[in-house]
């Protein structure tokens, strides 16, 4: 089968939220390992594709998408699934907090694992401000838990969105990252509604696939280890 999308990775980075959404739509897709290591995100080729250096970007028949909700919506309303539809009253909602997760969670777990971008080297600074974020995330997940337990059919459904993966991906990592850091502020058995939605993920094919193309272990929302391959091979 040919491909229709290329998906520009690394391990464990919002790609795999991409990843993730086209397996779960059986969309053919090719990848194209973005080396970390070697700052390939830097590069003047990756940047002709994304301006900001940042992961993922998508090619696709219309050009290179970036910014990881607006990718998620792209494929949901090109392919008329895993989202409510323009015309659907369930739309405005769906919206509301697929950009809360893109805007305001992920851009605070942005800060939290890379404090030194925003407040500079000072440790003591850092550590205020993480410390501020942690209590944000709190108040952010515990939002998200109310409006999963009234049982919206786009979020914690038989049927998953791509806002449900985009929140299981961003729960995985609350739980794994910032590297060597305390992390006991995070017990997602705080979050019920949530911790269901990312149980009833694991056993569909799309995680399976992203299991082992990114080397994300057995459980990789309700128990995460790193990936392995910490920068992964090209799949």
């Amino acid at each position: 089968m040919t491909a229709t999308y290329r998906l520009h990775y690394a391990p464990d980075n919002a790609s795999l939220v991409i990843r993730l959404v086209l397996e779960e739509m059986g969309q053919p897709y090719d990848t194209v390992l973005v080396d970390r290591r070697a700052r390939a995100q830097d590069s003047a080729a990756y940047r002709a594709l994304n301006p900001g250096g940042l992961i993922p970007v998508l090619e696709t028949p219309d050009g290179p998408l970036f910014e990881t909700a607006a990718i998620l919506l792209w494929l949901a309303d090109r392919h008329g699934v895993m989202a409510p539809s323009a015309a659907s009253p369930a739309r405005a909602a769906f919206l509301k907090w697929l950009f809360f997760a893109s805007n305001t969670l992920h851009a605070d777990l942005r800060m939290l694992f890379y404090p030194d971008k925003y407040i500079g080297a000072e440790p003591a600074h850092q550590a205020q401000l993480q410390a501020t974020l942690r209590q944000r995330l709190h108040q952010h997940l515990t939002s998200l838990e109310r409006a999963a337990a009234d049982r919206p059919a786009w979020l914690g459904a038989l049927q998953p969105s791509v806002l449900d993966y985009y929140l299981a991906c961003q729960l995985r990592w609350m739980a794994l990252y910032p590297v060597d850091s305390d992390r006991s502020w995070f017990d997602p058995a705080a979050y019920p509604m949530l911790q269901r939605l990312c149980s009833g993920l694991e056993s569909r094919p799309a995680v399976v696939a992203a299991q082992e193309a990114e080397g994300l272990g057995a459980h990789p929302f309700t128990n995460p280890v790193h990936a392995n391959p910490p920068e992964g091979s090209a799949t």
